[in-house]
Order: C-alpha cells, then sequence, then structure tokens
C-alpha cells in the first residue's frame, strides 16, 4: 500500500509537472563564437522565430552581467514561448573573448552583427520556423537593424538610440560631469580624423582607453537612423517612459527615419523591461531583482506585431 501511495503520488506530480510545461528548451552552439539557448512552445505546427540581442557590456543570454541578475531577456524567451513563440538567444562574444584569445584591441563593433546574421543564417532553412523576427535591446537594436536586412521577415527596437554613439556617449556624460563636454567632443573629433586620440582626460580613461578606442570607432561609423532606413520589413519601435538610460525621444527620432514604423511607448517601463512608478532609487534596484515580473504590456505587444507579420 505504501508503494501504491508513493507511485500514486509521483504520476500526480509528474503529470502536473507536464502539464505546466509548455515550451522546450535546447542548447544550441552554432559556432565558436555562439552559444545559445532555443526556446520552443510544445507544438508540431510552424512558428515564428525570433532571435534576441542583448545591450551594451559583457551581458550573457538572459540580459544579465556580473553582480547584476534580472533575467530580462530569460523571462521574455519564456513568455514567447508560452503564446506560441519561439526564441534563440546567446551570449555576446566578448563573453568568449578569453576562452578564445581575443583582445581587446581586437575587437570591433561589427563582430556582433557578424555573429546575429550567423544566427539568421543558421536558422533560415529550418522548416520548423515560418518567419524570422530580429528583437534587439539597447545595443542590439543597431546590431540588429544592421543584421536583419534582407534575412528577416521583421524587426522590433526596444531602447534603441537614433544618435551615433559619439553623440550619445557626449550628452552622457556631459550630464554627468558637464566640464568634460569639450575634451569628449575634442577627443571623439581626433578618432573620426586620425583614427585615434590621446587628447582624452584621465578620469575618462574606461572609455577612451587606447585598447578600447578602436572598438568604439568601428561603432561611430554607423548612424541608427540611417540603417533603420534602409529596412524594408515591418518594424516596431518600443521605448519605455521610465528608462534611465535611453529617452523615448530617440525612439521618436528613429521613427522619424522610418515613418512606416510603429511605435510604442509603455507607460512605466523601465530599461530592463520592468514597470516601476517609484523613484529612481528603486528602479536602480530592479536591475538586480530577477523576480520582479516583465511590464505586463510588453509581450502582448509582441505577440500581435510578430502574428501579424505576413
Amino acid at each position: 500500500m505504501k508503494n501504491f501511495f508513493y507511485s500514486f503520488l509521483f504520476f500526480l506530480c509528474a503529470t502536473g509537472f507536464a502539464q505546466e510545461k509548455h515550451y522546450n528548451s535546447q542548447e544550441i552552439d552554432i559556432n565558436e563564437y555562439i552559444k545559445g539557448t532555443l526556446v520552443t512552445p510544445v507544438s508540431e505546427e510552424k512558428m515564428p522565430l525570433v532571435i534576441l540581442l542583448q545591450g551594451s557590456g559583457p551581458t550573457d543570454r538572459n540580459g544579465n552581467q556580473s553582480f547584476m541578475k534580472n533575467d530580462a531577456l530569460k523571462k521574455l524567451a519564456l513568455e514567447l514561448a508560452e503564446n506560441g513563440i519561439a526564441s534563440y538567444r546567446y551570449d555576446k562574444r566578448i563573453l568568449q573573448a578569453q576562452r578564445l584569445k581575443i583582445q581587446e584591441k581586437d575587437m570591433r563593433f561589427d563582430d556582433f552583427v557578424t555573429d546575429a546574421i550567423s544566427v539568421l543564417d543558421h536558422f533560415q532553412e529550418n522548416e520548423k520556423f515560418d518567419k524570422t523576427v530580429v528583437l534587439g535591446h539597447s545595443q542590439g537594436s543597431l546590431v540588429g537593424m544592421l543584421a536583419a536586412k534582407d534575412r528577416a521577415d521583421g524587426f522590433v527596437s526596444i531602447a534603441g538610440v537614433a544618435q551615433p554613439i559619439d553623440s550619445i556617449l557626449t550628452v552622457q556624460i556631459a550630464n554627468q560631469m558637464p566640464g568634460l563636454k569639450e575634451n569628449v567632443q575634442q577627443t571623439f573629433r581626433e578618432m573620426r580624423t586620425n583614427g585615434s586620440s590621446s587628447s582624452y582626460n584621465p578620469v575618462l580613461e574606461s572609455i577612451f582607453r587606447p585598447s578600447v578606442q578602436p572598438f568604439i570607432l568601428s561603432w561611430m561609423k554607423f548612424d541608427p537612423r540611417e540603417e533603420i532606413a534602409k529596412l524594408e520589413i515591418p518594424v516596431l519601435l518600443i521605448n519605455g517612459s521610465n528608462d534611465l538610460q535611453v529617452d523615448k525621444e530617440e525612439a521618436r527620432q528613429l521613427q522619424e527615419a522610418h515613418p512606416e514604423a510603429e511605435l510604442v511607448i509603455l507607460e512605466n517601463m523601465n530599461h530592463i523591461l520592468r514597470k516601476i512608478e517609484g523613484d529612481d532609487l528603486e528602479n536602480s534596484k530592479s536591475y538586480n531583482e530577477a523576480s520582479l515580473p516583465l511590464h505586463p504590456e510588453l509581450v502582448p505587444t509582441l505577440v500581435e506585431f510578430i502574428e501579424n507579420i505576413e
């Protein structure tokens, strides 16, 4: 009787688990630079595939960095799967640098684009997916624009900027250290003219050190407004009204460059896709609170856009 009881209890637990799980998760390495996770709904029917591209810095496939765990992209992948949409997300190449012995001075923004294109090419022939959408968050927005052209069926920018990176950094640094604005402008001018600069204030070493300048320079050559204007696919622009890093005006400027794009400003959404109604402290704390749910309107907005792509 006891054995029957435990067997029955196990059956109930196993059945409950099976009923709750509506997706499959599979680790897929596309090449030596790209290690990621494919999440697919449990279905025999064809489905859309979303390629998730994360923001700046050493960010992993889940949207996390060292000492900062919010699981934004992991949560997004699982919620998309609950709505019948597959996704692939992967660690940025910068996280593979030590293993592959890639030096900082050799990193280029174009490497991120190359990786995104490799992902798109990998899944292009997979008959399980009936359309492919690129979703770029923050820095990933520009990466996605460049990779999606002539390869994807749709493009989504979340918290993407409209200005070239030197313009963005100039404003950000000037807001924090107004006295350095002129020095920053001079440094960027020299980089554009000479390919490098040694005129930067030592306080800005983390941004302008010689080993980083080639990467920044390779990033500076792209203007997001010019790149998004080249897209001939459906485009969705999303920004949060409570984003401390990217103002919603950036999304509006991207729409000016691509008037056919759909623009959605989600009330009180912050940079890591959470709804924050409190002050800046609460906003900042959320970057390391993985238990917080995504903004309730984000996934429905994405699902509607993706389902309407023909």
